[in-house]
């Protein structure tokens, strides 16, 4: 018999448990976030970047007992898992791909109550006013379930909220700032050093980021691949961090672009495919208008 559940099944995410008795302190000098605010009941975004400040993915950490939990895009976990290995060294630390013994749910504020009578961990996802929460529940504990939202409905929840998606095809691609991680809570600036903290401190305390992350809404009836490249209309390159497709039939999505009153800047030559309704062959430019993020960009 199939059962109506609340929430949405994030199969896309994956687990890396970090275990032994040096995980935070390796976890600390690896990742842009503070791990001593880690907590079994709120997520802890944090990135983990090259030494020149570029994402290669952003975790979303919580504490399982003495372990840690980082959920991220399964396409990113063996590279990730096989770089991270490479410091561990002497620590007493162990990186497992747990994936398989998790099932991940996003839930709304609404549907805590029907959630507390599921088994797992519940911890809150949201950043600003976003209510969400996730459930990480056992895999055993998985059954015949009929979920109520789709993965387009928390992707467009994801867009509203301002929260990038690392996939594959962006890691490496940009600076913490660029995707607005300082703006997300995703980077302690008191923290001690980590890989990629000079680079990303410079860019915090010396300089205006002139590319960030931005929401925008397209008149186009296609989506856009996470990573394609185009023109704004008023010339401005940019980058596709994430899109979904809307009821009315436009495309909403984040890209990192110069910030309106910046140096315009022009699609790179080594840019992936361009954008439906973008930069063509023939020059055309995507007529996209901005929508307000959740949170302000520093200027």
């Amino acid at each position: 018999m199939t059962m109506l559940s609340p929430g949405c099944p994030l199969d896309d995410l994956g687990v890396i448990r970090f275990s032994g008795a040096d995980v935070r302190k390796f976890l600390q000098g690896q990742l842009s976030n503070d791990i001593e605010r880690l907590s079994p009941d709120t997520l802890l975004r944090a990135s983990l970047n090259t030494p020149q400040g570029r994402t290669l993915a952003l975790m979303g950490l919580v504490a399982s007992d003495a372990d840690v939990l980082a959920l991220i895009p399964r396409d990113l976990i063996s590279n990730i898992s096989t770089l991270l290995k490479r410091y561990v060294l002497r620590s007493k630390v162990t990186l497992t791909d747990d994936s398989a013994a998790f099932r991940i749910v996003g839930l709304e504020a609404s549907d805590v109550t029907a959630a507390g009578l599921q088994r797992g961990q519940l911890c809150r996802y949201g950043v600003q006013a976003d209510q969400r929460l996730l459930l990480l529940q056992p895999a055993s504990a998985a059954g015949e379930l009929t979920f109520e939202m789709s993965r387009e409905r928390w992707r467009a929840l994801d867009i509203a909220a301002g929260l990038p998606y690392v996939a594959s095809a962006l890691s490496g691609e940009f600076v913490a700032q660029m995707l607005n991680l300082d703006c997300i809570d995703a980077i302690s600036f008191n923290k001690g050093c980590y890989t990629g903290q000079e680079v990303i401190a410079r860019a915090h305390y010396r300089g205006r980021v002139k590319r960030r992350m931005q929401r925008f809404v397209a008149d186009v009836a296609t989506g856009f691949d996470r990573g394609v490249s185009g023109l704004l209309q008023d010339g401005r390159a940019f980058r596709v961090i994430d899109a979904v497709m809307r009821a009315d039939g436009r495309c909403e999505f984040l890209a990192v672009a110069p910030l309106a009153g910046a140096v315009h800047e022009t699609a790179p030559q080594s840019a992936p495919e361009s954008a439906p309704g973008s930069q063509s062959e023939h020059g055309q430019r995507l007529t996209a208008h901005s929508l307000p993020l959740p949170y302000p960009i520093p200027e």
